[in-house]
């Protein structure tokens, strides 16, 4: 009799975990939208490769959001995940990745070689530092919620988050040293920084290691070994 209540509490954590899940890869998709219809329009005006580049990442990071919230849609309406198919998604978000690296790449040799020189762009330095506020933050919630539920497909899409981090970094220096220098072969140099992030996160997600990359806490325990409570009071506490 008593187990049986505790079977329905975990079933309720569960539930309500990939509901939270669901919430954010909304938020992901509408965040990234909007964030990469700013970036690409500034970076057109402004003839900034890296820009352009994360805007498209936006989108790619909008197209993955949109894939994991339909697999946990349709956990919510069966009661288990599919593993064939959250496989394919993680391939699909790997092609995207390559696909990003092809065009950063190209675009930031063909600026070097016709020897284009960029303008700077207040509008694209305030989207990246608004991303370096709010990308982290919903990364760790991602994380959180992945490893409260040891799943493979929200973990990897918070590795993804992780990349618009790092990719707002690269981008944010790049135009930052741009403004203060005019050195137009920054910002390509900064596209390749960009493609490089995605050939190596590509291929980890490709071959399903961006998910147990981040299945470990910054102590480097698996965080996976831990119990249902364990998982529980890593999101809640």
């Amino acid at each position: 009799m008593s187990t049986r209540p505790g079977a329905e509490t975990q079933a309720q954590t569960t539930e309500r975990l990939t509901r939270r899940g669901l919430r954010l890869a909304k938020f992901t998709v509408a965040y990234n939208v909007v964030e990469g219809v700013v970036a690409i329009a500034a970076g057109i005006a402004a003839g900034l490769v890296s820009v352009i580049g994360f805007g498209i990442d936006s989108g790619i990071e909008s197209i993955s959001a949109v894939l994991v919230g339909l697999r946990l849609s349709a956990r919510l309406r069966h009661g288990e995940a599919d593993e064939r198919k959250e496989l394919i998604t993680l391939r699909l978000v790997a092609i995207t990745f390559f696909l990003l690296a092809g065009y950063v790449t190209v675009e930031g040799v063909r600026s070097l070689v016709v020897g284009a020189t960029p303008e700077s762009s207040p509008v694209a330095i305030g989207l990246l530092v608004a991303s370096l506020v709010v990308m982290p933050l919903l990364a760790e919630a991602k994380r959180r919620v992945g490893v409260a539920l040891a799943d493979p497909l929200i973990l990897a899409d918070a590795a993804e988050t992780r990349i618009c981090v790092l990719l707002s970094v690269s981008t944010l220096v790049g135009l930052v040293v741009f403004a203060l220098t005019g050195a137009g072969w920054v910002d390509a140099v900064a596209g390749f920084v960009i493609a490089a992030f995605a050939i190596h996160e590509g291929r980890e997600a490709w071959e399903g290691e961006l998910a147990h990359d981040h299945g470990h806490d910054e102590h480097g325990h698996d965080e996976h070994e831990h119990d249902g409570d364990q998982r529980k009071a890593a999101v809640d506490g």
